[in-house]
């Protein structure tokens, strides 16, 4: 099968070489899925990024140790089901986030565990399906599950034009809050049209100094400090960040609570529950309430180009891979 392998960590792009390997077989829980598609997430990058600090190659050898073959998220079709296997068939088309399985979705096959699978609806193409599990799944986290988001809300998104930001917008609008979207000048218009009632250039506009308050904060930079986020919040607002700045994720884990006690206002850490809502996203797709937001598709051959591309930070939404 013809697969990008990661040659050397901490290499960026250069590191990554389109060979060809063993088609792998699956164990007795497993299914081989033919990959169509899949999608670059920012666990990805923090194998991948030249030079990291040394505290995040100390956690991402913890977290993903011996990735040989980067991309967590795929869609694609069952060939072959383990002995054990009976909630899939051969010829089922499937989706899902394998982070806490390995890796490996930039191939031509994978085996996943087959309970971590959600069957794909005939109307999504397998290059929507590709885009969701991951950001889909911090979105609807942070937002539901933590932010505990309420009609009326001021809602501020920071980092809105990526891959959760843009899923995020959509699933808040759908609970009736007025939302903020910062982003990259270039990504601004497509904010509007996906429902922002309001953008910032974040060139332009720093929001921890402005006068605004927001009763709900969903950030997937994490790039102020604890304390200034407090300062952006309305009385009893709720900050919750999916990402960033391993640096600032580490004060925020330590200061959160102590901010918590102290100002009244509350500020967490989303810990991903990797493919837990991904039937909750299946309806809100079916019922035309999200439609995921896609750069490319590249192909498989042009993914050094797919994370050059997301390093600049200048991608609108998910950016695909097709592999079939």
């Amino acid at each position: 099968m013809k697969a990008v392998v990661l040659k050397r960590p901490y290499g960026g792009a250069e590191a990554l070489e389109l060979t060809e390997l063993p088609t792998p077989k699956p164990k007795a829980d497993e299914v081989l899925v033919r990959v169509h598609a899949a999608s670059v997430n920012d666990w990805d990058w923090g194998l991948l990024r030249e030079n990291p600090p040394l505290i995040d190659r100390m956690l991402n050898r913890l977290i993903t140790p011996h990735v040989r073959i980067l991309g967590c998220d795929i869609a694609g079709r069952v060939e072959i089901i383990g002995d054990n296997v009976t909630t899939l068939q051969p010829g089922d088309d499937v989706y899902g986030d394998l982070c806490e399985h390995g890796f490996g979705a930039f191939a031509e096959y994978v085996c996943v565990p087959a309970t971590i699978l959600a069957r794909k609806p005939a109307s999504m193409s397998f290059e929507q399906a590709a885009a969701i599990p991951q950001a889909g799944m911090l979105a609807v986290q942070g937002l539901l599950d933590v932010g505990q988001i309420r009609s009326g809300q001021k809602l501020l998104l920071n980092g809105a034009g990526g891959g959760v930001g843009t899923f995020a917008l959509q699933l808040a609008k759908l609970h009736d809050v007025e939302v903020t979207a910062i982003d990259k000048p270039g990504k601004l218009d497509m904010l509007r049209t996906l429902g922002a009632d309001h953008v910032i250039d974040y060139n332009k506009e720093n929001f921890v100094k402005g006068a605004r308050r927001y009763d709900l904060i969903l950030d997937v930079k994490t790039n102020h400090s604890p304390f200034a986020y407090t300062r952006a919040l309305a009385s009893g607002g709720t900050y919750v960040t999916v990402g960033g700045s391993l640096p600032r994720l580490m004060q925020m884990a330590i200061l959160g609570p102590v901010i918590s006690r102290t100002y009244g206002k509350t500020e967490r850490i989303v810990a991903l529950k990797p493919n837990k809502d991904l039937p909750y996203l299946n309806e809100l797709f079916e019922a035309g309430n999200l439609l995921p937001v896609i750069e490319g598709p590249y192909e498989l051959g042009e993914l050094r180009e797919a994370f050059r591309l997301f390093a600049r930070g200048d991608h609108k939404g998910k950016i695909v891979v097709t592999v079939v």
